[in-house]
């Protein structure tokens, strides 16, 4: 059949950019073994991906020579599911978004793998599980799962199992309903392996992943008069090795590390991190910036890393007087504090992680580039995720923001930032440098494919 010349032209390029609010990815999470990778979205699904090692082309000679190993697979998708579904709050009238806030992995205890994942207001367990036989000679029901008549069965047989297609299960296992009043923005799971802390705006709770119908309560900064409310949770994190210790950030710019041993109610901190602010510096926006978006212990349990708008901070658990480390991530948008509030940018919430051994940080930043610092030289580095360094042997190119003096070639104008690809979340692989990073809808999975004896 002709093609037909009435017919309108489809703008393909829109299609392609097009993205529905369902599909942003809104939290990124590998499991401990990095084995597992899972991302939620603002449309409450759980997207598990699963690293492939087998190899199925070339000899290990051959991929040595292009400087690949078997182990390095890809990650393909291993289960998709629903996890949270948009709900009512018929005593205050509201709205319970379906998006996913956070998701963590529990320590693998079996063949099992389990996951805590939240929205706004609840929290839920999940089994994930692999199947690859099914019974069959049942006495009482036939082949499609249709109990008998009994007076047919003349004879007992002994069931047994059949090899079958492989099927990943996924089961909620618990739902923990009804402890915040609040919208929840952090989970955090206890190294003892039977507790975990959620956070929301006012409070902070722990719960046993056991029990789930009743929670302790072990921050409350709630005022009686809600007026004279100062500051907000924005943060929590048990620390990777006591159990006993979290920590918790807030909108002022300060942290509180807290010890269970002390209190039941850990509404007085053990000890405060805050950096002094210079009276000279202090503008309009000054708060707003300063609200600490992210915290997390460093694998040794030494370092807290945290993120405010504009940098990067590392904090000594020694030393309460200010931070030892601070990175500038995106200092030339101070200028443009102004026009970022008005289109509320000033208040995106970036994500930091730290590499396997505490060396390297990573954070987000706009126009789909994110920074990567080493805390041994000081020295930063942009990146770019986008379309064409997600293609197979890419090597991610580094990118500058002209700020003044000689202009290079690629460099990009502050001017010209995209301030609607922004990268908020992302996850570094436990022991490997291979990291993962949210674009909206899009996932990066960037793997370094240098060999470490070699550097």
């Amino acid at each position: 059949m002709g093609e037909d010349t009435e017919s309108p032209k489809i703008n393909h390029s829109f299609l392609r950019d097009y993205v529905t609010e369902a599909d942003v990815i809104s939290t990124v999470e590998f499991n401990q073994t990095g084995d597992l990778l899972a991302t939620g979205d603002k449309g409450g699904r759980v997207v598990i991906f699963q690293r492939e090692t087998e190899v199925s082309h070339g000899s290990k000679g051959e991929l040595e020579e292009m400087g690949e190993t078997g182990d390095s697979g890809e990650y393909n998708v291993y289960s998709t599911f629903q996890s949270h579904e948009p709900d009512f709050d018929y005593l205050k009238s509201l709205e319970i978004e379906e998006k996913i806030n956070k998701i963590r992995w529990l320590p693998q205890q079996n063949a099992a793998h389990f996951l805590l994942s939240t929205n706004d207001k609840t929290v839920k367990l999940w089994k994930v599980s692999e199947r690859d036989k099914r019974p069959e000679g049942y006495n009482l029901k036939d082949e499609e799962g249709r109990i008998k008549d009994i007076s047919t069965v003349t004879s007992l047989q002994v069931p047994v199992l059949r090899p079958t297609d492989l099927m990943v299960e996924v089961r909620p296992r618990r739902v923990f309903s009804n402890g915040h009043t609040y919208h929840v923005n952090s989970i955090s799971i206890n190294s003892d392996g039977e507790t975990y802390l959620s956070a929301d705006d006012l409070r902070i709770n722990m719960w046993h992943l056991g029990i789930t119908d009743r929670s302790f309560n072990i921050v409350d900064i709630k005022p009686a008069n809600m007026e004279d409310l100062t500051e907000v949770i924005t943060a929590a994190e048990f620390h990777p090795h006591h159990c006993h210790l979290f920590v918790y950030s807030s909108s002022k710019g300060t942290l509180r590390l807290c010890d269970m041993r002390a209190s039941a109610l850990c509404d007085k901190h053990t000890k405060l991190f805050e950096e002094p602010e210079d009276p000279g510096s202090r503008s309009f926006f000054s708060e707003i910036i300063s609200s600490v978006s992210d915290v997390k212990f460093s694998h040794s349990g030494r370092y807290l890393l945290t993120r405010d708008y504009l940098t990067a901070k590392v904090w000594d658990l020694n030393m309460d007087k200010g931070p030892v480390e601070t990175y500038q991530v995106h200092e030339y948008l101070r200028s443009k504090l102004c026009s970022l509030y008005e289109n509320d940018c000033i208040f995106d919430k970036f994500e930091c992680v730290w590499n396997s051994s505490d060396s390297v940080i990573m954070t987000g930043a706009y126009n789909s580039f994110f920074r990567m610092f080493d805390r041994e030289t000081g020295r930063g580095v942009t990146l770019e995720a986008w379309r064409e360094s997600s293609k197979p042997r890419a090597v991610l190119r580094t990118r500058r923001v002209y700020t003044g003096g000689k202009r290079r070639r690629g460099d990009v104008g502050v001017d010209s930032l995209d301030f609607t690809k922004k990268i908020l979340h992302m996850a570094w692989h436990p022991a490997e440098n291979i990291i993962a990073i949210a674009a909206t809808n899009n996932l990066y999975i960037f793997q370094d494919r240098v060999n470490p004896e070699t550097q």
